[in-house]
């Protein structure tokens, strides 16, 4: 069977991060990740071992990522990791066909929709039986990539898909700041017209949110629908994805967000060039950890908010999700060195100094005691919303079947038909779970 966390694992999770006692900063635990350099033999130093490791993500991921792997080649100097890291719209195509030509990087970065798909092909090492030191995570979040009692990926962090705003930019429209425990997605659609109507689109009011279905998973159950059932099938009625992609055509007919061609060229420019990104927009949904790239692209304090709507049904609908998973391959050459590059990752604070809440927060509860004070602004205000959400999230979606790797691509293919007029809301609805049911093989 699949194992799911439970919601009070994920919400302790949270609140140790971001509530976190100042006694706690007195840690002994942390001087080291808990595994040890490889030794000399006999007849000499270790053998050079050279393994790939791959992820996605902005540019500042990147740089944070290679300083990590600096400091590992530092602790295991006769390992070299080769970075193989790409943007998110690319990535899994890349790793597929790698995986197909028999090449799978050593080290794999996973995304909850595509666990299942690659372990059940074989694809992935249990981490358990090459021995991951995971003794300092809570038993929750690593059921999380846990599967018929194998630990196919470790997540990385835990966070939140929510609404990131700039406050400069509603000034500057001379529009209310909304208040986020209230409004609903009426309000959403009003407020970001207004502030494209009064800065005469110089400013857009938000940037669409179309191309993600984790958007869709959270309006779905705030109707006490859900993405997927616990059968692997859709938990949703058409008339509910319809209802969410009139809203988008609402905010483009109202200058809400740019026309077709404008949103399409934004979305595939990332974060950094996201309209908040640019200082061309005052909303945009992102994970919680992509805060900082965020603000650090626009030059100004931005702040999050949560998704509209929360209030208006009878259930909030948003959700903590580890943010990503590290898994090794089950092909590769080097699975001990692969081990540690995860265990170091992980365990060890030299890697969470770095990294901080870049991929969530660390889901190391020492290490993420021990950086807890170097924490930036933006992470803590990260910390501070998540927190601020364990009384209101009553639990967590699914993990997605087998075939929901597809689901990206199909929404977001799906998505600029409804932007650019071909199908409407209702025919695009339905054509979105006939894909749908046929990926996850729903008959």
């Amino acid at each position: 069977m699949r194992h799911r966390p439970a919601l009070r694992g994920r919400t302790a999770v949270l609140r140790s991060a971001a509530l976190l006692a100042v006694g706690a900063l007195a840690l002994t635990a942390c001087a080291g990740s808990g595994e040890p350099a490889a030794e000399a033999t006999s007849s000499g130093p270790p053998e050079p071992v050279e393994i790939r490791f791959s992820w996605w993500g902005s540019d500042s991921r990147h740089e944070l990522t290679q300083q990590v792997l600096d400091e590992f080649t530092k602790k295991y100097p006769h390992i070299t990791v080769v970075p193989d890291y790409t943007d998110w719209n690319s990535y899994f195509d890349k790793l597929g066909t790698s995986v197909a030509g028999g090449d799978a990087p050593d080290v794999i970065t996973q995304e909850e929709r595509f666990l299942s798909d690659y372990a059940s092909r074989g694809v992935l090492a249990d981490l358990n039986e090459l021995g991951l030191d995971t003794s300092k995570i809570d038993d929750n979040v690593l059921q999380s990539g846990t599967i018929d009692d194998a630990l196919y990926g470790v997540a990385t962090g835990v966070n939140a898909y929510a609404i990131v705003a700039d406050p400069e930019a509603f000034a500057a429209a001379g529009v209310e700041m909304p208040d986020d425990t209230t409004w609903t997605w009426e309000d959403y659609v009003d407020i970001a017209n207004e502030i494209s109507t009064k800065t005469g689109k110089a400013v857009y009011g938000t940037q669409d949110y179309g191309f993600n279905e984790p958007g869709f998973s959270i309006f779905a159950r705030q109707r006490g629908e859900s993405l997927y059932t616990d059968e692997a099938e859709v938990g949703y009625k058409d008339k509910t994805l319809a209802e969410w992609w009139q809203y988008s055509l609402d905010l483009q007919a109202g200058g809400g967000t740019p026309d077709a061609a404008l949103t399409v060229e934004t979305d595939a420019g990332g974060p950094e060039q996201s309209l908040v990104g640019t200082n061309k927009g005052a909303m945009a949904w992102f994970w919680t950890n992509q805060l900082s790239a965020i603000t650090k692209a626009s030059g100004r304090t931005l702040q999050l908010l949560r998704v509209p709507g929360e209030s208006e049904e009878d259930r909030t609908g948003m959700y903590f999700k580890p943010a990503m998973f590290y898994s090794v391959s089950a092909a590769s050459e080097h699975p001990e060195e692969s081990k540690l590059l995860v265990d170091f990752l992980l365990n060890d604070p030299a890697a969470g100094e770095i990294l901080l809440s870049d991929r969530g927060l660390p889901a190391n509860t020492d290490v993420r005691a021990a950086v807890q004070d170097k924490f930036n602004d933006t992470d803590k205000q990260a910390a501070e919303f998540l927190a601020d959400l364990e009384d209101e999230i009553v639990d967590g979606p699914v993990v997605p079947p087998v075939g929901a790797g597809e689901v990206a691509g199909i929404i977001r293919r799906i998505n600029e038909e409804v932007l650019f007029g071909r199908l409407t809301p209702e025919a695009a609805a339905e054509q979105f779970t006939a894909e749908v049911k046929l990926a996850i093989g729903q008959s």
